[in-house]
């Protein structure tokens, strides 16, 4: 009996010592301030960037990856340290503004900062990871004058490169990578846009 009471109470002292795994936060990386320049304008223009929406699933704060046979994982203790939807669009931002040094680039909603030129429109279609096999990134994109509301140019982005390295880190650094080229894409029409307003 004081056997048994005894071997109760060491594993009641033993499961409070057993520690919940640590939550990992993760942003992600905007380009380094050392990326080239993708466009070399003739006038200043102030672009805002925004809105960005998410579908439904990336709106977990955890990090979501896919796979082959359609199934998705849900990482309890592998998240974003902001809201995905929030994440995206301060990385656009700031690596617009590396790209477009010589323009004035404005996260939405902008109107503390005045009326913006242009306006960069984007609809998250698809941001994740196949452990083991690619990052994706998929994203309708309109690019619109603000103040004629005439829509410039309008596309569809689809991203995908081989990814390795199935850790954490690793799926948020090829995350990083895919945004920073659809990013580059971006500039790139948005030279166009602006060469036609």
């Amino acid at each position: 009996m004081i056997k048994s009471v005894f071997t109760i109470v060491l594993g009641v002292l033993l499961s409070g010592c057993v520690r919940a795994p640590t939550v990992q936060f993760y942003v992600l990386e905007p380009l380094s301030q050392s990326a080239p320049s993708t466009v070399e304008t003739s006038r200043q223009r102030t672009i805002g960037i925004g809105p960005v929406t998410v579908p439904i699933l990336l709106e977990h704060n955890q990090i979501i990856t896919r796979s082959s046979n359609n199934t998705v994982q849900i990482a309890e203790f592998q998240q974003w340290a902001s809201p995905l939807q929030d994440n995206l669009l301060q990385a656009l931002t700031r690596n617009l503004s590396t790209l477009q040094p010589n323009n004035i680039i404005h996260t939405y909603p902008w109107s503390i900062h005045g009326t913006v030129d242009l306006q960069v429109i984007i609809d998250i279609i698809r941001f994740d990871t196949t452990p083991g096999e690619s990052a994706n990134l998929e994203a309708n994109w309109t690019i619109k004058n603000e103040s004629s509301h005439d829509i410039l140019k309008n596309g569809h982005s689809l991203i995908k490169h081989s990814l390795s390295d199935s850790s954490y880190p690793a799926t948020v650094r090829a995350l990083s990578r895919i945004l920073g080229e659809f990013s580059r894409e971006l500039s790139l029409e948005l030279l166009k846009a602006e060469n036609h307003s």
